[in-house]
C-alpha cells in the first residue's frame, strides 16, 4: 500500500488530495482545509481523520518501481513538488466519486418525491371518503 497527500491552493481555499494505491488500484479523496494549514495541522489531521475519509472507487493504475538511488529520489521529489494540481488518475477517481454521490442523491430524492405523492394521494382519498359520509 502506498499513500500520498498533496496540499495546494485552489482559489479561494487550500485543498488536500489524499491518494491511496493498493493492489495496483488508485483511489483518492479531496479535503478542503480553508486557510493555509501549517505542517503540524496537516499531520494532526492525517493522524486523527485518515480513517474517516471517504475515498473514491478504485481505478486500475500502473505502479512503477523506483530506483533506490537517493539522488534520483531527491530529483523526483523536486519534480513532484513543482508539479501543481491533481494527477489525472486522481481527477478521474474524484469525478467517479462525485458521480456516484450524484446518482445516490437522485435516488433518494426520487424516493422522497414518490413518498410525498403517495401521502398526498392518500390524503385526497381520505378527504373524499369523509365527504361521502355526510354529517
Amino acid at each position: 500500500m502506498k499513500a500520498s497527500l498533496s496540499v495546494f491552493f485552489e482559489d479561494p481555499f487550500w485543498v488536500g488530495v489524499f491518494e491511496r494505491i493498493e493492489d495496483g488500484k488508485l483511489s483518492a479523496c479531496k479535503v478542503t482545509f480553508g486557510a493555509e494549514p501549517k505542517e503540524y495541522e496537516v499531520w494532526d489531521y492525517v493522524l486523527h481523520h485518515y480513517y474517516e475519509l471517504a475515498f473514491s472507487p478504485a481505478i486500475e493504475t500502473e505502479t512503477r518501481q523506483t530506483a533506490d538511488n537517493p539522488r534520483r529520489r531527491l530529483r523526483n521529489a523536486r519534480k513532484y513538488l513543482e508539479n501543481t494540481g491533481l494527477g489525472t488518475k486522481s481527477q478521474q477517481a474524484l469525478q467517479r466519486q462525485r458521480e456516484e454521490m450524484k446518482t445516490e442523491r437522485r435516488q433518494i430524492s426520487r424516493e422522497e418525491r414518490k413518498a410525498e405523492a403517495q401521502r398526498r394521494f392518500e390524503m385526497k382519498q381520505a378527504k373524499k371518503k369523509e365527504k361521502r359520509r355526510g354529517h
